[in-house]
This record gives C-alpha cells, structure tokens and sequence, in this order.
C-alpha cells in the first residue's frame, strides 16, 4: 500500500489537488503518520472553479490561504464510509468543521458529494468529491 499522496499521484485524476498540496508545503505532513481522511477534489473539481483561482491560490504569496482551504479538505484520523455516514459534521484540519449529510444514498460533505468513498492507504484513507469545498 502507499501513503496519501502517492495514491493520490497513482490515481492520475489528482494532478491539481497534489500540485497546490505542494505549493502549500503541505507534502510531508500528508506523506507523514497520520492517520488522516483525505476529501479529495479531482482535477473536474478545480477545472470548475471560478478562471484564474487555481493559478492564484499556487502563487507563493497565496501559500497560507491554499493551506487553509487544503486544510479544510483533511480530517484528523481515519474515518471510513461505514462511519462518515453517521455523522453530521467534521472538524477539519484546518479548525473548521464541515458539514455531512446523507440523501437519497449520497453522501455530501458541504456542497460537494462524494463520488468513491474508502480508498484506504497506509496513512490514511481518501474520499473522492466532486467540488473544491471552501472555508468559512
């Protein structure tokens, strides 16, 4: 098995996602222990955004605020499907909390819902969601 990031390179569709992780630093603390739960946009979800968000946030002078939104993309330890399903909130990484529902069989964290759930790794585990979610 490997870790967060080297799954996440493998996957292909993450491209995006692992070039701001490191822009912001943040390479080695997702290669780390862990254990961590990753909701990781795919490179449709940073497509989406608004033109230009993207190359702005990777900009060096942007680094603590790309950290704070990847940030709020990470949750402390391991927290699979079965157990997501049955909470209605998380705190992030980053100290803010996202919100999880479940309708109609799908599972939302904020606006964005996740499309593969349980990739498990040696830190950690990745959920796939469709949309970049966006601290308070």
């Amino acid at each position: 098995m490997a870790d967060i990031v080297d799954t996440a390179v493998a996957a292909g569709s993450f491209k995006t996602l692992t070039a701001a992780v490191g822009a912001a630093g943040l390479i080695e603390t997702l290669k780390g222990l862990g254990p961590f739960t990753v909701f990781a946009p795919t490179d449709d979800a940073f497509a989406a955004l608004p033109a230009g968000t993207v190359e702005g946030l990777v900009k060096p002078e942007a680094k603590s605020t790309l950290a704070g939104i990847l940030t709020y993309h990470v949750v402390a330890g391991k927290v699979t499907a079965a157990e997501v399903v049955k909470l209605t909130s998380a705190k992030t990484v980053n100290g803010q909390s996202v919100a999880i529902a479940v309708k109609d069989g799908k599972v939302t964290i904020d606006n964005a819902t996740v499309v593969t759930a349980d990739i498990i790794c040696d830190n950690g585990v990745i959920h796939v969601i469709d949309k970049v979610i966006m601290p308070k």
